[in-house]
C-alpha cells in the first residue's frame, strides 16, 4: 500500500540557535566578509575596510618594532566586530534553509506502488517515478504524480490545486483523464501513466518556492541605509576633524586610534543587526508556518488596514459535510438518519464519514450490528453507496440518481422531498437523496462548513483595526449566510476575479494596505494587486507564484500571527535604531575627554568615568562596541514584543527605554571593560 494518506507536511525545522543552524551560521559568516556583499550594508563595509586597515598597521608596527600589542588588540575587535555582524545575518537565514531540508526529506518519505508489465507491482519512492511509469492509486491515497488515467473512473478530492471543495470525477479518455499530483483519490481505484518528471510535483514546487525566496530590501530599510550612511558620513568628518585638532593641539592620535574612534562612532550596532532583524521577521512567520517570499511584504502587514478573504477552502473547509436530516412526510428524522447511516457505511469520501459521524453523534442512532447481504460502495458511475439487508434496499446519493434507482420521477416526488432539495441547493449546499427500494425517505443536507473558532478571530481583528471582507462567487443570499456565520465585516457576492482586482485598487487608490487570502486560480490577480497576497498551501500553482506569503496551514486567520509579526519587525528595527544613535552619542561623550583630558585640563570635569588612559579608553570602546552586537543579536532575532497601543505611546516607550538605556549603557559598559583591561594589563 501506498504511504500517502494525508498531504505531505514537513517535519518541524529545528530552532534558531540549534547545532544544526549555528554551525553552518559560522561557516556562512566567514563568507559574506567577502566585500562584494558588504557592500550592500555601508556601515558593516567601512568597519571592515577600517579593519583591513589596522591589520595592515598591526603588521607594519612588528616589522618595524612599534606598539604591535596595541594594534594588534584592535584589528582582532573590530574583525569580531565585522564576523558579529555578519553571524547574525547567517543564523537569521539559517531557519529557511533548515525548512527547506525538512520538505526534500518529506519528499524522499512519498511512496509509489508501480505497474510493471504483467501482473508485478512494486512499491518505489515517488521521487523516482518517469514518464510513463504506470502507478496503481486506491480510494484514499494521494496521486504521487501528475498524470494521466489509463484505467477507472473515481472521484477526486482537487481543493488542493482548485480550492473547490466539490469532487470531481477523473476517467480514462476524453478531457476528464488528468490528474495532479498531491490530489487525493475518493473513490475506486486508478491506473494512472506518469506524464511529469520529478521536480514538478506540489512538493518539489514548495521547495522551489522556499529556497528561492529573495528578499528585497524595504522602503523603510533603504531610508534607514541612508541614514546610516548619512551618520557614518558624519562621523568620518569628525573624526578627520579631531586629527587636525589633535595636530593644531600637540595630542598625540595614532591612525590606529583614530580608526577605532571612527568605528565606534558610526551606527555599527543596528548596522550589524539590520539584516538579521528583516530575515528573523521572514523567520518567524515560517515558525508559523508560512513562507514569505518579500520582506517588503512582512513589512506591510504591520499596517494593514483591510483583509479579502476567499470563502471556500478559506473561510470554510471546502469538504462538503452533512448538518441536516430532512425527512419526508411519514418518515421520522431518527429513522432517515438511520437508512442514511446503513447506505453510507461503505461511503469512504468525506461526505460519506460526515453523514455516519452526525448520525451516531448528535442523532444518536447506535452502530449496526447486523451483516448486509450486500454492500455497494460509493462509486463515480453510478453516484450512489448502500447496503442490501434482507429485503430492505437502502441507497443514498446524488438525487436524479437516487430517484432514478427509486424508478420516481421527479414531479412525482413528494412536495416535501422537492421543497428541501430546491431549499438546500437555493442556500449553497448540496442535496443528497435516501431511498429504500422504490420509497423515498428524504434529503441529507450537505454544506461546505465554517472553519471552528473562525468567529472569534475576526473579532480579534476587528480590535486591531483590520476590516474582513469576504469574497466568493456565490449568490448574495448565500454569501450573506456565510458571511453572518463567519462573523465577517461585509462580503463581495458573484465576485469575478475583475471585481476583487477592483475592489483592492479602489481601496489601494483610498489610502489604505490590503491584504488578500485565496487559494484558487481565480484569486492570482487580487493576490498579486494586495500589498500582502497570502496564499493557502492548498491553493493552486497560480494562487501560489501570485502571493508573497504561502501559509502551509491553509488558515485565513493566520493573518492575525503576519500583522503582528510585521508590527514586531517595525517595532524592534525602531528600537534598535533608537538605541544605536543614543548609543554612539554616548560614546562620543565617553571617550573624547579621555583623549584629549591631557592636553586640555578642562575636559576633566567631562571625564566622568575616569578611564585609565586614551588607549585603554579606545580598546575598551572598541571590545564593548563588538560585545553590543553579539548581545543584541537574540533580540533581534525574536523581536520587541507586540502590545497594541499608538504610535504616541510606542514613540514614548522607545524614547524612555531604548533612547535613555542607550545613553546609560555605554558608559557602564566602556567602564567596566576599562576596569578589565587594565587589570589584565592588555596596554
Amino acid at each position: 500500500m501506498s504511504s500517502q494518506k494525508t498531504s505531505p507536511h514537513a517535519p518541524a525545522a529545528p530552532g534558531l540557535f540549534a547545532p544544526a543552524i549555528l554551525g553552518p551560521a559560522v561557516v556562512a559568516a566567514f563568507r559574506k566578509l567577502d566585500p562584494r556583499q558588504l557592500m550592500r550594508n555601508p556601515v558593516i563595509f567601512v568597519t571592515e575596510a577600517v579593519a583591513a586597515l589596522v591589520t595592515l598597521l598591526f603588521v607594519r608596527d612588528i616589522a618595524t618594532g612599534g606598539d604591535a600589542g596595541f594594534s594588534g588588540q584592535i584589528a582582532a575587535w573590530l574583525w569580531f566586530t565585522v564576523l558579529f555582524a555578519t553571524f547574525a545575518e547567517s543564523v537569521a537565514e539559517g531557519r529557511g534553509k533548515a525548512q527547506a531540508d525538512s520538505l526534500k526529506r518529506a519528499r524522499s518519505e512519498l511512496s509509489a506502488r508501480l505497474k510493471h508489465e504483467g501482473s508485478r507491482i512494486e512499491t518505489v519512492p515517488a521521487t523516482t517515478l518517469r514518464i510513463g511509469d504506470v502507478v496503481i492509486v486506491e480510494a484514499g491515497e494521494l496521486i504521487p504524480a501528475d498524470g494521466e488515467v489509463i484505467q477507472g473512473v473515481a472521484s477526486v478530492n482537487e481543493s488542493a490545486i482548485t480550492g473547490e471543495s466539490a469532487p470531481v470525477i477523473r476517467e480514462a479518455g476524453g478531457d476528464r483523464s488528468a490528474v495532479t499530483g498531491g490530489t487525493q483519490l475518493l473513490s475506486d481505484r486508478l491506473l494512472i501513466r506518469v506524464t511529469v518528471a520529478p521536480g514538478g510535483g506540489f512538493v518539489d514546487r514548495m521547495i522551489a518556492l522556499i529556497e528561492g525566496a529573495k528578499r528585497q530590501k524595504t522602503p523603510n530599510e533603504i531610508a534607514l541605509s541612508i541614514l546610516l550612511s548619512g551618520l557614518t558620513l558624519i562621523f568620518l568628518i569628525a573624526v578627520v576633524t579631531l586629527w587636525g585638532l589633535a595636530g593644531y593641539s600637540g595630542t598625540v592620535l595614532s591612525v590606529t586610534v583614530l580608526a577605532a574612534l571612527l568605528v565606534t562612532l558610526i551606527p555599527t550596532t543596528i548596522g550589524g543587526l539590520l539584516s538579521a532583524i528583516g530575515i528573523a521577521g521572514m523567520d518567524r512567520l515560517v515558525r508559523f508556518n508560512v513562507i514569505a517570499t518579500s520582506g517588503r511584504a512582512v513589512e506591510a502587514a504591520g499596517d494593514v488596514d483591510t483583509l479579502l478573504l476567499d470563502k471556500t477552502g478559506t473561510i470554510t473547509f471546502g469538504n462538503r459535510m452533512a448538518t441536516d436530516f430532512l425527512p419526508v412526510p411519514g418518515v421520522t428524522e431518527k429513522a432517515l438518519a438511520e437508512a442514511a447511516l446503513l447506505a453510507s457505511l461503505s461511503d469512504e469520501t468525506p461526505e460519506g464519514r460526515s453523514i455516519v459521524a452526525l448520525a451516531t453523534g448528535e442523532y444518536r442512532v447506535p452502530a449496526p450490528t447486523a451483516q448486509p447481504d450486500a454492500v455497494i460502495p460509493f462509486a463515480a458511475e453510478t453516484r450512489l453507496s448502500g447496503v442490501d439487508l434482507g429485503t430492505r434496499k437502502l441507497r443514498k446519493g446524488a438525487v436524479d440518481s437516487a430517484l432514478r434507482f427509486a424508478g420516481v420521477e421527479e414531479a412525482r416526488a413528494p412536495e416535501a422531498f422537492r421543497a428541501a432539495v430546491d431549499r438546500i441547493a437555493r442556500s449553497g449546499g448540496t442535496p443528497l437523496a435516501v431511498v429504500e427500494g422504490d420509497r423515498l425517505l428524504g434529503v441529507v443536507h450537505l454544506k461546505d462548513v465554517v472553519k471552528p473558532g473562525i468567529k472569534e478571530r475576526f473579532a480579534q481583528m476587528r480590535a486591531m483595526g483590520i476590516r474582513t471582507v469576504m469574497v466568493t462567487g456565490d449568490n448574495p443570499v448565500t454569501a450573506a449566510a456565510i458571511a453572518s456565520e463567519a462573523g465577517v465585516d461585509d462580503f463581495l457576492a458573484q465576485a469575478t476575479p475583475e471585481d476583487k482586482l477592483a475592489y483592492i485598487r479602489k481601496e489601494q487608490e483610498g489610502g489604505r494596505l490590503i491584504a488578500m487570502c485565496g487559494d484558487g486560480t481565480n484569486d492570482a490577480p487580487a493576490l498579486a494587486q494586495a500589498d500582502v497576497g497570502v496564499a493557502m498551501q492548498t491553493g493552486t500553482q497560480a494562487a501560489r507564484e501570485a502571493a508573497n506569503m504561502v501559509d502551509l496551514d491553509s488558515s485565513p486567520t493566520k493573518l492575525i500571527e503576519i500583522v503582528e509579526i510585521g508590527k514586531q519587525l517595525l517595532m524592534t528595527r525602531g528600537s534598535l535604531t533608537t538605541f544605536s544613535i543614543a548609543n554612539d552619542v554616548a560614546k562620543y561623550f565617553a571617550i573624547i575627554p579621555a583623549l584629549f583630558v591631557a592636553t586640555y585640563p578642562g575636559l576633566n570635569a567631562l571625564n566622568i568615568m575616569a578611564l585609565t588612559s586614551p588607549q585603554s579608553a579606545i580598546l575598551s570602546a572598541v571590545i564593548f562596541n563588538a560585545l553590543i552586537i553579539i548581545a543584541l543579536i537574540p533580540l533581534a532575532l525574536k523581536g520587541i514584543s507586540y502590545r497594541p497601543s499608538g504610535a504616541a505611546a510606542l514613540l514614548r516607550r522607545n524614547l524612555l527605554v531604548y533612547g535613555v538605556g542607550g545613553l546609560i549603557l555605554p558608559f557602564i559598559g566602556i567602564k567596566l571593560v576599562d576596569l578589565a583591561v587594565t587589570a589584565l594589563h592588555l596596554v
